[in-house]
């Protein structure tokens, strides 16, 4: 985002560690990744981030900022109870956090210390499968990695914290849950990681949706294929997601704008 006289952000480098530095330009970077592949909801939904060395400090978006304009400086630090620990000072706007939106993000972060990064949205293909009573099918490969996903059943817009401790049961051991008649969340124990489990959750909606819409009968893969290639997928199989894709992902965003960094 470039700012302008009628609204500009106060820079945070020189109020934080080194590594809450680095933390904000990469958790600023998935912001404006998220938006770049279609998967924002104007300014709504969060993607959160454990402060490095720090407890109980995350990091989140500015609520009234649209995710093309996030950057380093405008994400809020917060403790996982949603209250603001620091943020720097909006010229132009008083932007706080949406509160009753971090309760899902904060029962994660409570009780998964090994989760760094929490991404949830509302994208049409994500709402569109959670909405099938059939969920999401494993009728493609990129499908498949999810065979084993965790379902949470939709009580309402998530207010209650009394909600938290169901969602995280319903997440599991797995690293991502189809929110019924609501939408997607993904996990990694890095921002890197969480966005490659969402951008592949997002792929399989759209295949799933793209080839229900062909009103002909899918074709079935066996079970023991499907068991094989979701553990071909699984951390102890693999390297972990997204370690290559990140550097390449931000010099994408370098080429379009690099304002993020700010």
């Amino acid at each position: 985002m470039k700012p302008t006289p009628e609204f500009s952000i106060s820079s945070m480098r020189g109020h934080c560690s080194e590594e809450e530095w680095q933390m904000r330009v990469d958790l600023a970077a998935c912001y404006r990744l998220v938006a770049l592949y279609g998967m924002s909801d104007m300014a709504a939904n969060h993607i959160s981030v454990r402060v490095p060395g720090e407890h109980d400090a995350f990091l989140i978006n500015a609520y009234g900022m649209m995710y093309e304009e996030i950057t380093a400086s405008s994400l809020i630090k917060i403790d996982s109870d949603g209250q603001i620990l620091s943020k720097p000072a909006f010229v132009g706007a008083d932007y706080g956090i949406n509160r009753a939106g971090y309760v899902i993000h904060g029962a994660i972060h409570e009780a998964k210390p090994e989760i760094a990064c929490v991404i949830h949205t509302h994208s049409w293909p994500g709402m569109a499968v959670s909405a099938l009573k059939c969920g999401l099918l494993p009728v493609t490969q990129t499908a498949m990695r999810f065979y084993r996903i965790g379902y949470h059943e939709y009580r309402g817009v998530v207010l209650d914290l009394t909600e938290r401790a169901s969602l995280v049961e319903d997440l599991g051991e797995n690293n991502a849950l189809i929110l019924r008649n609501h939408g997607l969340l993904t996990v990694g124990r890095t921002i890197a990681e969480a966005f490659n489990a969402m951008h592949r959750l997002e792929l399989s909606c759209k295949s799933q949706l793209a080839a229900m819409a062909c009103g002909v009968e899918l074709n079935e893969v066996p079970e023991t294929v499907l068991e094989e290639t979701y553990l071909n997928y699984q951390p102890q199989t693999r390297r972990p997601y997204g370690v290559l894709e990140w550097p390449a992902l931000l010099r994408k965003l370098d080429r379009i704008d690099a304002s993020y960094r700010s």
